[in-house]
C-alpha cells in the first residue's frame, strides 16, 4: 500500500476551477482561447450554422478552433493554395476528421467501417497517427455528419481527439500480447472513458440529439467552462519497451508487475515535445518519474495530476499553457506535492524499471496464449494502394476474414493481432496476394523500420516543409550512406516533422528533422534509442547536401570509433558531436 501521509491535506473536490494565478484575472485579460471557451456553450458555438453555410466550405475561424474538441481541422490544399489565389478562388478547404481510440485496438468491423469511409470520402485513403489512432483527410464539409454517424455505428468518435482536453491515450503493445499487455489495456480504456469530455454539444451537433435539458455548470463537472490551459496527453507504458515514448507524455503510467500480474504503475509527469524556432522559453522536455501508484489508485490520480494542470497552467500565454511549463515555473516539489495533497496520501517511492527499445517487433510472433501476432511496417501510417504494394484493399480483405484484432502501434505500423493458428495461412495469402511482405527487413534498412514522420503538406497548416511525402526518398539517400559505412542493419531512429511542434516526437530520436521552409531543416543528434534522452540541434536552417554530409561524416566516425554494442545516439553524446542536454530542456537557440 502507499505510505499515508502523516498530515495530509484533504483531497481536493471533483471540480476546484478558480484557484490557478491567471483564471482568477479577468476574463479579458486571458488569452483568446480562453475567452473563446467560456463563451462557446460548451463547445457548440455555432458550429451547427457553418455546417449549412452555401457561400463557403469553410467554417469561421473560431468554430475552427471549437471544432478541434470534436475532433476536427479545417485545412486546405497547400499545393494548390498559390493557384487559386491567383484565380481569386478561396482555397481549397477540407477536413482531416481523428477518431478516438485507446491503446489502438480495432475489431474487424470498426477496421471496414473506416476503410469505408476513408475511401468513400478521404481520398481513398487513410493515416496511423502516432499517438495510435486513425485520421482521414479531404474530407468535405458536407461529409462530416456522415463519417461522424459512421463511426458510431461501428462503437467509435472523435471525441477529445484534439483540442485542449485529455487526448487519445496510448498503451503500450506487442506482438506477444502477454496477459499483462491485456492488463494494461484495460487500464488505458478505463482513463480514456474516464477524462473524456461530456457535453452534449457533441451528440447534438453531430447527431441531432437534443440534450434533455440547457447545458448548465453541471455539464462539465471536471473541465469547467474552460477546459485545459492546453491539449493533455497520457500514455502507459509496459517496460521493457517504451514504444509510447513515455517521456515525452504530460501523464504517463510505467506498468509495474510480479509474474505476469500488473502490480501499478510508477507516475511520470511534465513530458513534452513542441517548441518554436527562436523562442527560447519554448522547449521540449523529457518527464520525471515521482513515485509510484497502485492500480486501484489510478483514477484519483488521473483526477489529482490533471487537475493541477487544470487550476494552475498558463491561461494568459498560449505558448506557455503546456504542463511543463507549469512543473518548471512552480517546481517539481510544488507540483508533486499538490497532486498528493489532492490525493490525500503521499506516492509510494518509485520502483525499479528499465527500458531497452521504443520500436516495433516486426513480422510473425507467437503470444503466450498461442494465439499469432503479425507486425507490418506501415511507412508514416498511410494506408493507401500504391502499385503492387496494395496495401488498403489487403488490409480490407484481412478484416473481411473476422479472423483477426487490429492493433495500432505508437510507431504508426499495424498488428493483425488474435490469429488462430489455424487461420493464419489464411491471412498469410491475402496479405501475399496484395503484395504486403510480412518479412520485415525485405528491402529495407533497419533505419527506414524505425522511421516516423508527420502529414505536413500539403495538408498541415503549420507545416513550413515537407515530412512525410519527403522523408522516404531521404532515407533512400542516407541508405546509400549506411551501405558505404557497413551500418545498414543497425537500427537507428529518424524523425522528422514539417515544423518544430514535435508530432513525430522528434526530439528524442538518434537523428531528427524539424521544418523551418521548404527544403530546409533543423538536424538533430544524440535522442536516446529508447527514448530516454534528448537530442540536441548541431545544425540550424540547412538543406539536403549539408544534412547528408554531416550524417556521412557522422557514421563513418560511428563505424570506425563505436565501442562493443554502443547505440548511434550514445556515440554522438560520448564522441562529443552533439553534447547531451541538461536538465531536460533544450537550450539550442
Amino acid at each position: 500500500m502507499a505510505t499515508k501521509m502523516t498530515k495530509a491535506s484533504p483531497a481536493a473536490p471533483a471540480v476546484e476551477i478558480d484557484r490557478s494565478r491567471d483564471i482568477t484575472q479577468p476574463l479579458e485579460k486571458l488569452a483568446p482561447e480562453e475567452r473563446l471557451k467560456f463563451h462557446s456553450d460548451y463547445l457548440a458555438g455555432t458550429i451547427a450554422d457553418d455546417l449549412v453555410d452555401e457561400i463557403t466550405l469553410a467554417v469561421d475561424e473560431n468554430n475552427n478552433k471549437l471544432m478541434k474538441f470534436h475532433g476536427i481541422y479545417q485545412q486546405d490544399d497547400r499545393d494548390l493554395r498559390d493557384e487559386r489565389r491567383q484565380q481569386k478562388l478561396e482555397p481549397l478547404y477540407a477536413f482531416m476528421l481523428r477518431g478516438r481510440m485507446p491503446g489502438g485496438v480495432c475489431t474487424p468491423e470498426q477496421w471496414l467501417k473506416i476503410d469505408e469511409l476513408g475511401r468513400e470520402h478521404g481520398n481513398e485513403q487513410f493515416r496511423l497517427t502516432t499517438r495510435q489512432t486513425f485520421q482521414f483527410h479531404y474530407l468535405n464539409r458536407n461529409a462530416l455528419r456522415e463519417v461522424m454517424v459512421g463511426l458510431r455505428d461501428v462503437g467509435l468518435d472523435s471525441k477529445a481527439a484534439c483540442g485542449d482536453v485529455a487526448r487519445t491515450v496510448m498503451s503500450g503493445v506487442h506482438p506477444g500480447l502477454s496477459k499483462l499487455h491485456k492488463q494494461v489495456y484495460e487500464q488505458a480504456r478505463i482513463a480514456s472513458d474516464h477524462v473524456i469530455h461530456r457535453t452534449s454539444a457533441y451528440e447534438e451537433i453531430w447527431f441531432g440529439e437534443k440534450p434533455a435539458q440547457p447545458r448548465g455548470e453541471q455539464e462539465e463537472p471536471f473541465y469547467g467552462k474552460q477546459y485545459m490551459p492546453r491539449k493533455f496527453k497520457i500514455g502507459f507504458a509496459i517496460p521493457p519497451s517504451n514504444d509510447i515514448d513515455i517521456y515525452s507524455q504530460d501523464l504517463g503510467f510505467v506498468a509495474i508487475a510480479s509474474r505476469g500480474r500488473l502490480k501499478g504503475f510508477n507516475v511520470v509527469i511534465g513530458g513534452g515535445m513542441g517548441r518554436t524556432d527562436r523562442a527560447p522559453e519554448t522547449y521540449p522536455r523529457l518527464g520525471d518519474v515521482i513515485g509510484f501508484i497502485e492500480v486501484d489508485q489510478l483514477v484519483p490520480t488521473l483526477d489529482a495530476v490533471m487537475g493541477v494542470q487544470r487550476d494552475y497552467g498558463d491561461r494568459v500565454t498560449r505558448s506557455h499553457a503546456r504542463f511543463k511549463y507549469t512543473i518548471d515555473d512552480k517546481g517539481l516539489d510544488f507540483v508533486k506535492g499538490d497532486i498528493e495533497r489532492r490525493l490525500g496520501f503521499a506516492l509510494a517511492p518509485a520502483k525499479r524499471f528499465a527500458f531497452t527499445s521504443n520500436g516495433d517487433q516486426l513480422g510473425w510472433t507467437t503470444g503466450d496464449d498461442g494465439l499469432e501476432h503479425c507486425t507490418l511496417f506501415v511507412e508514416n501510417g498511410r494506408i493507401i494502394n500504391r502499385g503492387e504494394h496494395r496495401l488498403m484493399d489487403g488490409l480490407r480483405e484481412v478484416a473481411r476474414t473476422g479472423t483477426c484484432v487490429f492493433r495500432l502501434t505508437p510507431n504508426q505500423s499495424v498488428i493483425v493481432s488474435d490469429v488462430a493458428p489455424a487461420d493464419r495461412p489464411t491471412i498469410e495469402a491475402i496479405l501475399a496476394e496484395h503484395g504486403i511482405g510480412t518479412a520485415p527487413a525485405k528491402g529495407r534498412s533497419a533505419l527506414r523500420l524505425n522511421s516516423m514522420a508527420c502529414v505536413a503538406m500539403p495538408t498541415c497548416g503549420l507545416a513550413m516543409a515537407e515530412s512525410e511525402r519527403y522523408l522516404p526518398d531521404l532515407i533512400t539517400r542516407i541508405e546509400a550512406l549506411l551501405e558505404t559505412h557497413g551500418l545498414s542493419e543497425e537500427p537507428i531512429t529518424i524523425r522528422m516533422t514539417g515544423c518544430p511542434n514535435g508530432c513525430a516526437r522528434p526530439y528524442i530520436a538518434e537523428i531528427a528533422l524539424t521544418g523551418r521552409a521548404p527544403g530546409k531543416y533543423n538536424l538533430y543528434l544524440g535522442g536516446g534509442f529508447h527514448g530516454q534522452r534528448l537530442n540536441k540541434m548541431v545544425r540550424e536552417n540547412v538543406g539536403e547536401d549539408v544534412i547528408l554530409a554531416v550524417l556521412d561524416e557522422t557514421l563513418g566516425r560511428y563505424a570506425a570509433e563505436r565501442e562493443p554494442d554502443e547505440r548511434f545516439g550514445d556515440f554522438v553524446i560520448r564522441a562529443g558531436i552533439a553534447p547531451e542536454v541538461t536538465a531536460g530542456r533544450n537550450f539550442n537557440d
